[in-house]
């Protein structure tokens, strides 16, 4: 054997045992928390609102400032996420067409290869869930009408000083990963990968407007509103929306925001959804608590992500489903054996990579294609020599509802380029985040070489008009076979979906835009 084998065996060796204690695998906590903005795990977004776990992680973990959902919106992200693929390899749509039941996870890996393994709490990856209207929004997003799908945001108070406990279903599952961790995990000889998803600062139903309503209500108690610091929450510049790209405009009409909003509302929305997301950092807390109590945190890596941000009235807009910063920005903290510590890394990263990432630390090769590449390298005290080259972009697409075009983001160095369907029909967006960090400034047409560059650059991951067409056929035939399925019920059904003020409005007329629009492509 030469001198540089053995010399890379012995680097090899001590990076592998980097992650041991005992000579044992890591364990693997994940908390991966719903519409979490990124921006605020770091400056100057984290001075906002009170966050000590999270604050704990990036003081002795790493923090990741660029990292990005492949999709921004719940189930395709969570897809993409789990499987390690973007999701027009697996076709994860919207939120009712995602990966097949038996798809494989990196969990999965990980119980093959001899980890004890947990998942709870929110899991929302495979296809056949979330509600009707949700559905149809997503099958019908082209057709040419306008209607309300959300209800308009506002915000509730309740509770006291002492309420703590709002998301009373997030609790009761981190109360069980807890309790899980200190019965199984800490009796265990393996080592173990746990798995907690929270649907938290996600908004809630709007209860006033029935069973069918969306998630618009930003709700939190004065225990956490005092968590946030008011003097430092911004009101979004809003462009006139007839300035606004057609697709924003679809969004901000359909999320119900092209209303008259106070700069006291915007703020108050914006408060309670800081306020929500510090009793989400609770949560993460009382895992990391657990973790501590039972002697296992020296010997485990957690990470701490979520599968899209919220927009939080920016654009306009509160929800995620958006490819602007505050949607499609997430979160992702690492801590661990091994692991270095205070690290801010502003390499452009993405939730596929979170797959590749996890069986490398485990020691465990990956197979199949695989979108993402293995974080590890940039975390690793010991494996700075082998990092590999990755990729300088991240991908995100959107195929789903509240957004009228299949729409793709590509994100390299200063520039975020977004382009629509074809390519053709619907016009592109470039932004340069160094100079215009609220995305108020298209820059397309000044910086004709940029978009050309990108969209080749877009172009050679994904034949993305070949995919919106795809998507476009799924969606029409998916309605038709939902509608065929109604029978006579059909017209009584999809007026008392969600969008039913505005649909009744003109039953007439919308019932003969979606028959044209459905004629027109049989």
């Amino acid at each position: 054997m030469n001198v540089l084998a053995v010399a890379l065996s012995f680097l090899v060796l001590i990076d592998g045992q980097s992650f041991c204690q005992n000579g044992t695998r890591p364990n693997i906590v994940m908390v991966m928390s719903d519409a979490f903005d990124g921006r605020l795990t770091f400056d100057p977004g984290s001075k906002v609102v009170q966050l000590p776990y999270v604050n704990y992680l990036r003081e002795l973990g790493s923090t990741f400032l660029n990292a990005y959902t492949n999709s921004p919106i719940c189930c395709p992200s969570r897809a993409a996420m789990w499987s390690g693929q973007f999701a027009h390899l697996t076709q994860s749509w919207n939120n009712f067409k995602c990966l097949d039941a038996n798809a494989t996870s990196w969990m999965d890996e990980l119980q093959a290869k001899g980890y004890l393994t947990k998942a709870m709490g929110k899991l929302d990856y495979t296809s056949g869930s979330h509600s009707v209207s949700n559905r149809v929004e997503a099958w019908t997003r082209d057709v040419h009408f306008l209607l309300r799908q959300e209800g308009r945001p506002v915000t509730q108070l309740v509770g006291n000083m002492s309420t703590v406990r709002i998301m009373r279903k997030d609790w009761k599952n981190t109360d069980k990963a807890a309790q899980w961790i200190h019965q199984t995990a800490a009796a265990s000889h393996q080592p173990f990968a746990l798995y907690l998803g929270l649907n938290l600062p996600h908004p809630y139903q709007t209860q006033s407007l029935g069973p069918t309503a969306g998630g618009s209500t930003f709700r939190s108690s004065p225990y956490w509103l005092k968590k946030v610091s008011s003097d430092l929450i911004t009101v979004p510049k809003w462009l006139p929306t007839a300035a606004m790209h057609p697709v924003d405009f679809y969004s901000t009409f359909t999320k119900n925001c092209t209303g008259d909003f106070t700069e006291d509302e915007v703020k108050s929305i914006r408060a309670f959804y800081y306020a929500m997301c510090a009793e989400a950092d609770a949560m993460l807390g009382h895992v990391i608590s657990a973790l501590r109590e039972t002697g296992l945190l020296n010997n485990t890596v957690v990470i701490f992500t979520a599968d899209h941000g919220e927009l939080a009235m920016e654009h306009r807009q509160f929800y995620k489903m958006s490819m602007y910063e505050g949607s499609s920005h997430v979160p992702l903290l690492i801590m661990g054996p091994g692991l270095m510590s205070g690290l801010q890394i502003n390499q452009l990263v993405s939730l596929v990579d979170l797959y590749p990432t996890v069986l490398d630390i485990a020691g465990i090769s990956p197979g199949g294609n695989l979108s993402g590449h293995s974080l590890l390298p940039l975390l690793s005290k010991s494996s700075g020599l082998f990092k590999k080259q990755r990729p300088d972009w991240v991908l995100s697409e959107y195929h789903g509802c509240n957004v009228n075009a299949s729409t793709y983001m590509l994100r390299s160095g200063r520039w975020k380029y977004i382009t629509y369907s074809d390519g053709l029909s619907v016009p592109p967006q470039l932004f340069d985040l160094s100079l215009d960090k609220e995305e108020l400034h298209n820059v397309v047409h000044k910086f004709p070489e940029v978009k050309v560059y990108l969209d080749k650059l877009l172009r050679g991951i994904v034949d993305y008009p070949e995919v919106s067409s795809a998507v476009h056929l799924y969606n029409i035939k998916s309605f038709g076979a939902w509608r065929d399925d109604l029978g006579g019920n059909y017209s009584q059904v999809i007026a008392t979906l969600r969008w039913h003020v505005d649909w009744q409005k003109d039953v007439l007329a919308n019932e003969r835009a979606i028959d044209s629009w459905i004629s027109g492509l049989s």
